[in-house]
């Protein structure tokens, strides 16, 4: 299984990195395969916090699963999810990807980027909490769960959310045995706290 993780200027270390690392040591028991990529060649991306972070390199049209990170959407002024929204690239992608049968992730405010896309209409959706009111201005199924499984969409609430729903879809996709292996190597006690 190929998985990307999209990054834009801005994005949330911890939405990507968390579940980077997850990722990262499924593929020690899996054939999963974990991708850092830009929508453009870049010989660097610069996080919320100040992280720079090296590609391995552009998005693919190739991948089975591709997971968006928020950070920004309450600061419009900065790189973050909101300047991408207004861009509405990223949006594009993930509608085009989502129609040739990509499993689409969000953490955090990455749902916003989802929304754009509208790949959540009737659909249930985790996002942070300072995001709640806007989503549901859009009309959407806002829960409070720790993050949400509906399919070919999945969605976790904010920042820290993103290690239990990336523990979650290696449960889903590769069995509980090696989500919990990579659990104990985490020294990680998991949330399972979600709507499917």
């Amino acid at each position: 299984m190929d998985i990307e993780i999209l990054l834009f200027e801005g994005f949330d270390e911890l939405d990507a990195i968390a579940p980077y690392e997850v990722f990262q040591l499924a593929g020690q028991y899996t054939d999963i395969d974990t991708q850092l990529v830009t929508l453009e060649s870049t010989d660097q991306i610069k996080a919320r916090s100040g992280l720079s972070v090296v590609p391995d390199g552009t998005i693919s049209s190739t991948q089975n699963a591709l997971l968006v990170p928020g950070g920004g959407w309450n600061e419009p002024d900065a790189p973050g999810v909101r300047r991408e929204y207004e861009r509405d690239e990223i949006p594009q992608i993930l509608a085009e990807r989502f129609d040739a049968g990509t499993i689409i992730i969000s953490v955090c405010t990455g749902s916003l980027l989802l929304a754009k896309a509208g790949i959540l209409e009737e659909r249930p959706v985790a996002t942070h909490h300072t995001a709640h009111n806007d989503l549901c201005e859009m009309g959407l199924d806002i829960r409070e769960d720790r993050f949400v499984d509906a399919g070919q969409v999945l969605t976790a609430s904010g920042i820290t959310s993103g290690l239990d729903l990336a523990l979650y879809f290696v449960e889903r996709e590769c069995g509980i045995g090696i989500a919990d292996s990579i659990s104990r190597q985490l020294e990680y006690e998991r949330v399972s706290h979600r709507t499917k």
